[in-house]
């Protein structure tokens, strides 16, 4: 009776598992080293950060394996539902008793058993609606009336997370947009136009209320060489310390839960999540940090790759976004850790600690296995063993 049913692993044979393995290596390298920075006496429970993202790391699998038991055009008709739903979420962080505030941010949804980012959900829904609307109108997209079409379905959710003030995902979201709409062939006057656009949103919305006073300063700070560690680039400042230590191999790293973190582990604020590569190049040193950027650079190529055999643009811009995310908050959450760049709150994708981001980003990028499987899918077949 238990073998009634049989998987075929036929289809398998077209499943990326180079995509795969840089997956699960990224993953467990980040789980890692959430370990390493927050265990110690740093917080009452050593393990509380590493068994939440352990958690969220096997539901994630788990969701994968689902994901790849059908043909990934089905959701192509329920597209416009995740969408609405993903609206409906954003909303109803502002429902008191469903929407909660941290660090000042009302952007949370509790769940009771976990907490929900909407926005990051957001990111995943965006991608699936601007792929979608870009097969449909055949990537006419300097099209007028395409364009205001595209123009009002991103900024429906974009909206709704800058009003969370929320400014880091909203700069992703621009970013996966702009990434999806160039590919498409968006005229570079339009491109040109936007980032005069965001420009000047900024400087309107500078004294508006929608920027808190800490992201202000955290712009300020970028723009201010003289940092000291009494300012406002406590964070920062530690952050340089903790990376320039690191050295060229880090330090001999213990995994006993009493023994303190290094130095990030203990000097950074919230090192598990936004500034996590500090922790990264103070333990594993330059040689791990250039270890974590070439699995980011086999993941981007990899997914890119799949983009040009994709059998239909829906699955290509689908690929295109997910590539555009990563790319961006790498290069930002590094370069801002590095004062490359001005902080922003940025995670680094499936290295820093967060249960939606970690879900969300998984599961889009199983879709992105499914598109590389392509019309072929995983099926149960009857077994004539009984």
């Amino acid at each position: 009776m238990l073998k009634k049913y049989n998987l075929d692993f036929t289809s398998l044979k077209k499943l990326d598992f180079k995509l795969l393995t840089t997956l699960v290596l990224l993953t467990s390298f980040g789980i890692i080293n959430i370990y390493l920075c927050t265990k110690g006496g740093v917080f009452n429970d050593p393990f509380l950060f590493t068994r939440k993202q352990l958690t969220w790391f096997f539901i994630s699998l788990i969701s994968i394996c689902l994901f790849l038991t059908f043909d990934y055009r089905v959701i192509y008709q329920y597209v416009p539902i995740i969408y609405w739903i993903t609206i409906a979420l954003l909303i109803a962080v502002w429902i008191p008793g469903i929407g909660i505030n941290i660090n000042g941010e009302r952007g949370w949804i509790d769940l009771k058993i976990s907490l929900l980012q909407p926005s990051e959900v957001a990111k995943f829904s965006i991608i699936l609606m601007l792929s979608k609307l870009l097969d449909d109108m055949n990537c006419h997209i300097n099209n007028r009336d395409n364009f205001r079409k595209i123009l009002l379905y991103v900024s429906l959710p974009v909206g709704l997370i800058l009003i969370q003030k929320d400014m880091g995902m909203t700069m992703v979201c621009f970013f996966i947009i702009l990434g999806m709409m160039y590919i498409a062939g968006l005229d570079e006057k339009i491109i040109l136009g936007g980032f005069s656009i965001l420009v000047l949103a900024i400087a309107l919305l500078w004294n508006s209320g929608l920027i808190f006073q800490h992201q202000k300063d955290r712009i300020l700070e970028f723009l201010n060489t003289n940092n000291n560690t009494t300012g406002k680039g406590y964070q920062l400042d530690q952050g340089l310390i903790s990376i320039g230590s690191g050295g060229l191999l880090g330090y001999s790293l213990s995994l006993d839960p009493e023994v303190s973190p290094e130095y990030a582990g203990t000097h950074v604020p919230e090192v598990q999540t936004d500034f996590i590569f500090t922790a990264i190049a103070e333990q594993w040193g330059f040689i791990g940090s250039l270890f974590l950027l070439f699995l980011y650079a086999i993941l981007i190529i990899q997914i890119l790759k799949i983009a040009k055999k994709a059998q239909d643009r829906f699955g290509e811009f689908i690929c295109v976004g997910m590539a555009s995310y990563i790319l961006f908050a790498v290069t930002q959450n590094i370069g801002m850790t590095l004062e490359l760049l001005p902080i922003t709150g940025i995670t680094l994708p499936f290295i820093s600690y967060g249960g939606s981001s970690l879900f969300t980003t998984m599961i889009s990028m199983a879709l992105i296995l499914n598109i590389e499987i392509g019309t072929k899918k995983l099926t149960f077949s009857k077994s004539n063993i009984i």
